[in-house]
């Protein structure tokens, strides 16, 4: 069966344009069958962006399982100067977070790649809106690599519905960065934060 986190070329085009305001810019995105979200932005992603917003954005950005692109383009178009690399196992997502960079005129590397596979470097930021339905073992070790990928003071944002798991996956980046806080919750969906500080490892 094809999901929207695997490599579903397969299904028949079904694309769309919708239209999506965010912090007083407008955007569109062009969806289809086989991603994410395909009937518009989702509400978590709403909320996630509201957070990444707030962070102080420099440097490196990773929208990790980007889908159709939004969190990636929209933070671009917040911060220009930010390096921002989308990536995603589905080739239909990377061909359409193509589409969509173009449509809304930012600047932002797209790449296929599961999980980290095929991602070089280091990132300031990762932010997810991960594949819940791909189940906990992917995306704990997507927390796992993350870890690695961010630098020093770098800081993950995950977004996840309470009810698939949030309580747990906050667990899990306890143990695997040594912190983590909720930063928001609502309608059900939790943000959680973790930042890379590398005296926790020493002291381990």
């Amino acid at each position: 069966m094809s999901h929207y986190f695997t490599d579903n070329r397969n299904l028949a085009e079904n694309r769309k344009v919708h239209s999506f305001r965010f912090s007083g810019y407008s955007f569109t995105f062009t969806t289809d069958n086989g991603v994410f979200a395909k009937a518009g932005v989702d509400y978590g992603t709403e909320v996630l962006l509201e957070c990444a917003a707030n962070e102080n954005l420099h440097g490196a950005l990773l929208d990790l399982g980007c889908g159709y692109g939004v969190i990636g383009i929209v933070l671009k178009r917040l911060c220009d100067d930010l390096d921002v690399v989308c990536c995603d196992i589905n080739p239909r997502a990377i061909e359409l977070t193509e589409i969509n960079c173009v449509s809304n005129a930012v600047s932002c590397a797209a790449v296929e790649s599961d999980g980290f596979q095929a991602i070089q470097g280091e990132f300031n930021f990762i932010i997810t809106n991960p594949p819940v339905r791909a189940g906990k073992q992917v995306i704990y070790k997507m927390f796992e690599d993350a870890k690695d990928r961010l630098c020093e003071g770098g800081v993950l944002l995950a977004v996840i519905r309470r009810k698939q798991g949030a309580e747990s996956a906050l667990r899990k980046l306890q143990e695997v960065f040594g912190n983590c806080e909720t930063v928001a919750r609502d309608k059900g969906y939790w943000v959680l934060r973790s930042e890379r500080v590398d005296s926790f490892e020493e002291a381990c």
